[in-house]
Formats: C-alpha cells, structure tokens, sequence
C-alpha cells in the first residue's frame, strides 16, 4: 500500500509507537520472526493475521480491565 493510502490513524496521538512496539512484542510471542528491513509486505498472510488477532486479544482484554476497574 502506497503511503498516501494510509487511512488507519490512531485516535490518541502519539498511540502508533506503542502499537507498533506491539506488534512486534506479539511477533516474537508467537515465535515469528520479524523483518529485518520493517516491511512486512513479504510476509505470510497467515503469520500477519495471526498477530493482529493476538493484538486484538490484548486490547480487547485491557479494555475490559479497564472498564472493570470503573464500575
């Protein structure tokens, strides 16, 4: 995806270091390794998929703490 296609814009500025630093936690979680070079574009489906739904795991779950935590 070119650069100017980016439409995914994190709500909290300053969000998208942390979620990337994220990612990468949650690669080498899984044992996948990461690239060299940052882009992930040559990577399999399968292994990108599998550590956006791991993200979206943990996010999901520290929400959910959060929101406990509340009431």
């Amino acid at each position: 995806m070119a650069l100017g296609q980016k439409r995914n814009q994190p709500v909290v500025t300053g969000a998208s270091k942390a979620l990337d630093q994220l990612k990468y936690e949650v690669a080498s979680e899984l044992g996948i390794s990461t690239p060299q070079d940052g882009y992930w574009g040559t990577m399999a489906t399968r292994d990108t998929g599998a550590i956006g739904g791991h993200i979206t795991r943990k996010l999901v779950a520290l929400a959910e703490q959060q929101l406990a935590g509340r009431s």
